[in-house]
């Protein structure tokens, strides 16, 4: 029996936007290195280590983010339970939308998300950590 998929990646990530702000370029730049923000890296492991970093960015996979922000799990983090905004980011800006809604459905706040995401940021001439590929 074939799959019949009613809620596409794209309605969610339209959906994302609708209810989480979303940053430009500009602004994003204008936040980095504030004491009041924190930059989310969502990427994979092998993103970061084939593409850069942003400096100063917090790396959280989106497959421990939950787990992360919830004060009650044995993973959480202290970064995710300070008073601060907190801008999410990933490759190309999709999977930060649903990953700054999700936290902001848990009670994280302020967020917002990088339009975009690092491929922007990288373009843009933004500092970057060179990457340091490991295989």
């Amino acid at each position: 029996m074939a799959q019949d998929i009613t809620l596409g990646f794209t309605a969610l990530v339209d959906a994302a936007n609708a209810e989480v702000e979303m940053v430009d370029l500009d602004t994003a730049r204008a936040m980095h290195g504030r004491d009041d923000v924190v930059f989310i890296d969502i990427r994979d492991i092998r993103e970061l280590h084939r593409e850069g970093r942003v400096p100063g960015a917090f790396h959280a996979p989106r497959g421990m983010l939950e787990a992360w922000i919830d004060p009650a799990s044995p993973y959480h983090k202290d970064v995710f339970a300070q008073d601060k905004k907190y801008l999410f980011f990933c490759a190309g800006g999709m999977r930060s939308a649903l990953a700054a809604q999700t936290a902001q459905r848990m009670g994280l706040k302020p967020v917002c998300h990088l339009k975009g995401g690092f491929s922007a940021w990288k373009k843009s001439g933004a500092p970057t950590d060179e990457p340091q590929v490991k295989w």
